[in-house]
């Protein structure tokens, strides 16, 4: 792909964490620089030069000012996980404004940092697209070297670098998920069974979700997601599902914009109960629903947002030592705490009000 951005006369990279993996790149660019009559190969500065005008080089990201300059059409960033997303934010990604130029990384998981976070945001953003290849889809390595390495290193080791697998430091701390994702979807309520909502209202640019509990099933059979319309649209949306499952109980989160909207809900004969978010209640949701997905006392609908979301929601160690528990930076939570809410009324007849 750089090379094919060169022919056309463009400006390419391959960025690379450091100079030895930066090597690996400079080796096949260059042996592909070799087919093309007349490209000129500058071994000092790691640069191809095509009679197109068009060049790639190869770089590392030791140094993340080091790569600040003049605009690119194409840029590689090799073993992604590895290299400082300072590198991208404040030195790559300004580079391709300049010409409007793509970007492909490329990496095997490392934890779940900002190349996670990357590997997300085709959920959100329909011009990302993102792809997982275990090393079994390489037809060059044979299958019984793969069998041999799942007996050789640790599980968490071969899910990694084997399966291709965002395996979170610690343990994540909802647990199971996958396992869970087993729920049907269900359109509107099914007669004989009792349903229990949980909303999470947005906030600036985040989401408003409404997740629908089957308390008959204990299954998420339904998630209502949707952000940048106002408020009497939201409750209009509300209305459409309040309608077609006819839940006994909706837990609505009471912080902010909340209690207005739950005041309205309240007057129009809505079972809505508030829930105030503090610190130690959004801890006691979150634990009782990481409980249920251990005990697998819950089942969801296979929901790829929701599943990112409750893969990488994590506990973060305040300075006082009590812990806060939210999604990774650059990550949303709303699909979490809006089933967290569901369950918690599901599982609770203990309202925590203000």
């Amino acid at each position: 792909m750089c090379m094919a951005v060169a022919a056309l006369g463009g400006r390419a990279w391959w960025v690379a964490p450091s100079y030895p993996v930066a090597s690996v790149g400079w080796r096949g660019i260059k042996h592909l620089a070799l087919q093309f009559t007349g490209a000129e190969v500058r071994h000092v500065d790691r640069l191809i030069e095509l009679p197109s005008g068009g060049t790639v080089q190869v770089r590392s990201a030791d140094n993340p000012d080091s790569l600040r300059g003049e605009g690119l059409d194409f840029v590689v960033l090799d073993e992604c996980a590895f290299i400082k997303e300072d590198a991208w934010r404040e030195a790559l990604r300004p580079a391709l404004s300049d010409r409007q130029g793509k970007a492909l990384f490329i990496s095997t998981p490392a934890g779940r940092n900002w190349f996670y976070r990357l590997w997300h945001k085709e959920l959100d953003d329909p011009t990302w697209k993102s792809w997982q290849f275990p090393t079994s889809s390489n037809p060059f390595i044979p299958q019984s070297e793969i069998d041999d390495a799942r007996g050789d290193v640790p599980d968490r080791i071969f899910r990694q670098e084997y399966m291709a697998e965002f395996i979170q430091d610690g343990g994540g701390l909802i647990r199971g998920v996958r396992a869970a994702a087993t729920a049907t979807e269900q359109r509107a309520g099914i007669e004989g069974h009792e349903y229990v909502m949980g909303i999470d209202w947005g906030k600036h640019n985040d989401y408003t979700v409404i997740s629908v509990i089957d308390a008959t099933e204990k299954a998420l059979v339904h998630m209502d997601r949707f952000s940048q319309i106002d408020y009497q649209t939201q409750l209009g949306r509300l209305d459409g599902l309040f309608i077609r499952f006819e839940p006994s109980q909706i837990v609505a989160e009471r912080n902010a914009m909340g209690e207005p909207l739950i005041e309205q809900l309240q007057r129009q004969g809505y079972p809505v109960q508030a829930f105030t978010t503090t610190n130690a209640s959004k801890a006691q949701a979150i634990d009782g629903l990481a409980l249920a997905f251990e005990r697998q006392d819950i089942r969801i609908v296979d929901e790829p947002v929701l599943i990112a979301e409750l893969e990488a929601f994590e506990p973060t160690r305040l300075p006082s030592g009590m812990l806060r528990y939210a999604a990774p930076e650059g990550m949303h939570d709303d699909c979490v705490i809006s089933l967290a809410l569901a369950w918690h009324g599901v599982t609770n007849r203990t309202w925590i009000f203000a």
